[in-house]
């Protein structure tokens, strides 16, 4: 049971996590890269708005340096959320990769140190859906885990409410093969920041299997696995997040993790034209095993939403996420991640 995502009234009466699907008032808002609707992701600016908005906890996804530093990117190739390709001095380290199977060219974080990467400023990924946050271009540096550590602590101080982070390993199994493990790095950091307990306000996942396993060995701090629609876990090419998702998938994720994190059509799947079908029991089979339930990702734009939620036809133009989210609410999820996490805070 992750007990931060509890309600106070539920912790003081005792009542567990798996007893019947939780009212919608306690399910907590995790802001994906933090306010990343509104400013260029995983930026103070984003982060530092999405707690302003009332974000229970921000989201930083964890890649290398070369140094064998965490910093703050969606993934490590970043070509396209930072102006390293405008750098004549970076010009030569472009290069293709291939990543989980997938290959990718561009530039990698595990290719610059980390002074290098300072230099670097974030920009908007998705500039054509998002262009008002292109007017942030240029102005903020990569963070990194422990600079958003802080900024979560010194918001906590200003607010007086608890802000946590939920901090995503990306790509472990590469890093681990190019010789840049990251799990001896993270518990370390884990424990200078004293976030190994179970009531550390610290929510930390990954798509791989391997990995969560090996730190709940390590550590006490709460744990989510995450999984897709599609595909599965790139260091078990054995298992699929199909079955994963099955009442006997979820068991056995259960097993080392408190919270699985589905992508929105395991619950609410889409037809051939966009439009939600009947819920799953995917929300209730994962309660019966004692696992929460934690879904991603909620974006205003219609480009990201069912048919029946959109507004016009532009893909940029917002439609109606609030009656989206209460719909997930009204199934029990016990929290949300959200580009937008003000309308994540109105729809609860």
């Amino acid at each position: 049971m992750i007990r931060f995502i509890l309600s106070a009234a539920l912790l003081l009466s005792g009542t567990p996590a798996m007893s019947a699907p939780l009212p919608p008032v306690v399910a907590k808002v995790i802001a994906h890269r933090g306010a990343s609707g509104e400013r260029p992701e995983h930026t103070a600016a984003a982060y530092h708005l999405a707690i302003q908005q009332g974000a229970d906890f921000i989201e930083p996804d964890l890649v290398m340096t070369r140094d064998g530093h965490f910093v703050v990117r969606h993934e490590n190739e970043i070509g396209g959320t930072t102006d390293v390709a405008d750098r004549p001095a970076f010009a030569a380290r472009r290069t293709t990769k291939t990543i989980d199977g997938v290959q990718t060219t561009g530039w990698f974080t595990e290719d610059f140190t980390l002074a290098e990467l300072k230099t670097l400023r974030a920009r908007e990924r998705l500039p054509l859906l998002r262009p008002a946050n292109a007017a942030w271009d240029g102005q903020e540096p990569i963070l990194t885990f422990d600079e958003v550590v802080a900024l979560a602590r010194e918001e906590t101080a200003r607010t007086g409410r608890v802000i946590g982070v939920a901090p995503e390993l990306k790509h472990p199994s590469f890093f681990a093969s190019i010789n840049l493990p990251m799990e001896d790095a993270f518990v370390a950091a884990l424990q200078r920041h004293g976030l190994t307990g179970a009531d550390a306000p610290i929510l930390i996942q990954c798509f791989e299997v391997g990995p969560l396993q090996r730190l709940k060995a390590r550590i006490d701090a709460p744990l989510l696995q995450l999984v897709s629609v599609a595909g599965g876990p790139a260091d078990r090419p054995d298992l699929t997040y199909a079955a994963m998702t099955t009442p006997d998938g979820l068991r056995a994720v259960a097993a080392y993790a408190d919270a699985v994190g589905v992508e929105t059509g395991l619950i609410l799947p889409r037809d051939d034209m966009a439009r939600s079908l009947t819920p799953t029991s995917l929300v209730a089979d994962a309660h019966a095993t004692g696992l929460e339930v934690v879904v991603w990702t909620f974006r205003a734009e219609n480009a990201f939403l069912p048919l029946e939620h959109r507004h016009g036809d532009a893909p940029a133009d917002h439609g109606d996420l609030n009656a989206y989210l209460k719909a997930f609410h009204a199934l029990g999820v016990d929290a949300v991640f959200s580009d937008f996490p003000s309308e994540a805070v109105a729809a609860r």
